[in-house]
């Protein structure tokens, strides 16, 4: 009967889920009609963001989400994500722009034939992206994810610095211009459907939004199936133990590369499009501190919960791009000289250390993480088990 329960109670959570989320895509999909309306709301009004800020927030729960599978699912500590970012706007940047001008190749491109440099169609880079750093995660994976830890954490933090001072220094190798050192590649071609250029619509910002709204949609979808296949079971089973995990069969550097190959695939896909969105991909845009802006997303949200982590990206993307310099602005027109957005990543630290305190499992945590963290896990010792058993085999006679 409890068993009945349960399943039915369960099945109720599931619809409740599915609901929600329709609800949350029919809002999602009708709200650059709504912004406007917002925006006149008394007081709300100048904390509803614009559906520019919107992309920018929703390409970084993406990535968020990608990195989620490496460290929510997997429980390996990646400090390095933001080498697969890069590696994705200039895969767009060689791939969709005037970077390359001795060459003159188009494919199924909005760009005029006339055009020097390679010009393929933007949709069919993204998918290029998400594979050319799938291949960069498992270069990168197979020596490193034989550590565990805080050795992991180094390396991939190595591998972060590397990126970034690699883009900004490929301006002459042997004489070719990788790159364009500092000063990046620009412009990148933009998103179009046929002869429908996005960029040159009034709309643009409109367009590209629905466009990442496909995007993390694409994502969510293929990490809940990821989570539920038997390759999202031995994720799961490492974080929880490898070393049991190894003993009951799970191949660990072939489980483990698979899950850095997937999360990078996101986060290269995510970072093309964009470079798209910005025109130009610039190695100011990949620090060290966006791996770390990352990491936060998914520890606010909840490791290893999918909408968690949208939800704490969505949030922390808020701050970042509008929230902390409105909230500034206010502060600032009630006369307190205080602007928030000077200490942004120290007012992030803050909120973790609260998330810590407060809530460590995250606002929306994983089931069977939370119950790790909130009950434990309660093992008999094997001495009580032959106790136990010794003195349930004996004989009341013998006494």
């Amino acid at each position: 009967m409890t068993e009945v329960v349960q399943a039915f109670g369960q099945r109720a959570r599931t619809e409740r889920a599915w609901w929600l989320a329709g609800a949350l895509i029919v809002v999602g999909v009708i709200y650059p009609f709504l912004v406007d309306s917002l925006k006149a709301v008394p007081l709300l009004g100048d904390f509803v963001p614009g559906t520019g800020s919107m992309v920018v927030m929703l390409v970084f729960t993406t990535m968020a989400l990608g990195l989620n599978v490496v460290v929510g699912y997997a429980g390996l500590l990646d400090l390095g994500y933001v080498a697969f970012y890069a590696a994705g706007a200039y895969v767009a940047a060689w791939l969709a722009s005037l970077h390359f001008e001795d060459i003159s190749f188009h494919l199924w491109s909005a760009v005029s034939d006339d055009q020097p440099g390679i010009h393929i169609s933007m949709w069919l880079v993204l998918i290029v992206a998400g594979v050319f750093t799938t291949v960069v995660g498992i270069l990168i994976g197979l020596p490193t994810l034989r550590l565990r830890g805080d050795y992991l954490a180094i390396v991939t933090l190595g591998f972060g610095e590397i990126v970034p001072q690699f883009v900004r220094n490929a301006d002459s190798i042997g004489g070719f211009d990788l790159t364009n050192g500092t000063f990046g590649i620009t412009p990148i071609d933009s998103l179009a459907i046929g002869g429908f250029v996005f960029r040159e619509q009034s709309n643009r910002a409109d367009l590209y939004y629905w466009s990442a709204i496909a995007l993390i949609l694409f994502t969510v979808f293929c990490c809940i199936r990821l989570r539920d296949s038997r390759l999202g079971r031995a994720w799961i089973a490492i974080r929880e133990d490898e070393t049991a995990a190894a003993a009951m069969g799970v191949p660990l550097m072939r489980t483990k590369t698979w899950s850095y190959a997937i999360g990078a695939f996101f986060g290269g896909m995510a970072g093309a499009f964009f470079a798209s969105f910005k025109a130009g991909a610039f190695p100011a845009d990949f620090f060290f501190n966006i791996s770390i802006f990352l990491l936060c997303m998914v520890i606010l949200g909840g490791m290893g919960s999918i909408w968690g982590v949208f939800l704490g990206g969505m949030i922390l993307g808020y701050l970042n791009i509008e929230g902390l310099a409105t909230i500034g602005s206010k502060v600032q027109d009630a006369g307190l000289q205080f602007d928030p957005t000077k200490y942004q990543f120290g007012i992030y630290g803050f909120i973790i250390v609260l998330m810590m305190l407060l809530r460590p499992t995250g606002l929306i945590p994983e089931r069977r993480h939370k119950i790790e963290l909130e009950e434990g896990v309660h093992d008999t010792p094997f001495y009580d088990v032959q106790l136990e058993g010794t003195l349930t085999d004996r004989d009341p006679s013998d006494d």
